[in-house]
């Protein structure tokens, strides 16, 4: 009977957890409607389809007016969501304006969980009244009246050129770059509250495990004593009515 008494508390327990929404269950993949955009899932979350309680803040997404999946940096225009590799924690974007090395010089990562996915080398920023010969303007950033050029930082700039900002960045301007405005906007991310749910889950599996373990332990032990003490209390019952 005290076999049958424990087998019951400690099933509880976990018919409980089993039984209770998952918030796997909650918080399903989505995706902007378009058909190109990345299947959305934790830690990411799409702003007005996602419950409020799925992935975390920082990692929040949307959908624009054309239904494709954006994110926002302060500095920036929002960038579109290209892709996201999950296991490689890679977030690849596009910059709508087609101009990457305008987002390069403005993007702001600090605060945010996301840093650049290839290795950075610092490069300065040159906005000069007239062409400089031997070197290559950004067109997107250059107009009549000034033009634009990304340099090492340790060329002097010429007279008729001011320095605009040094930054890390993937690369230096070249025009054989991609015209969509993806290349070397890739992403990786971290996050101390991200490491700390997957650590809390692995922890949950553990102790899942350990009382699945146990559970089936004491299901053996009853099958094994149980019967045992139902026949010894069968025989008192016989004796007693003799």
């Amino acid at each position: 009977m005290d076999s049958l008494i424990f087998l019951k508390l400690f099933s509880f327990p976990l018919l409980l957890f089993f039984t209770t929404p998952s918030k796997a269950s909650i918080c399903k993949s989505a995706k902007c409607t378009t058909l190109l955009s990345p299947q959305i899932q934790p830690p990411f979350r799409i702003q007005g389809i996602h419950p409020h309680q799925c992935g975390l803040s920082e990692f929040t997404l949307f959908c624009n007016h054309q239904n494709q999946t954006t994110i926002r940096f302060h500095g920036t225009t929002d960038l579109i969501v290209k892709s996201i590799s999950y296991e490689a924690r890679r977030l690849s974007l596009i910059d709508p304006q087609g101009c990457v090395h305008g987002v390069f010089l403005n993007l702001n990562l600090s605060h945010t969980p996301f840093s650049y996915y290839h290795t950075l080398r610092r490069y300065k920023y040159l906005n000069c009244s007239s062409e400089v010969a031997g070197m290559e303007a950004v067109p997107c950033l250059s107009g009549e009246a000034h033009h634009v050029y990304v340099v090492e930082p340790s060329l002097p700039p010429p007279a008729s050129c001011r320095d605009v900002g040094t930054v890390g960045i993937p690369f230096s301007y070249s025009r054989y770059l991609s015209s969509d405005g993806s290349f070397g906007l890739g992403l990786t991310w971290t996050s101390a509250r991200l490491d700390e749910t997957d650590y809390n889950h692995t922890v949950i599996i553990a102790v899942l495990s350990m009382m699945a373990v146990v559970w089936m332990a004491g299901k053996v032990l009853y099958a094994k004593y149980g019967s045992k003490e139902n026949e010894e209390g069968v025989n008192l019952l016989g004796e007693y009515r003799v």
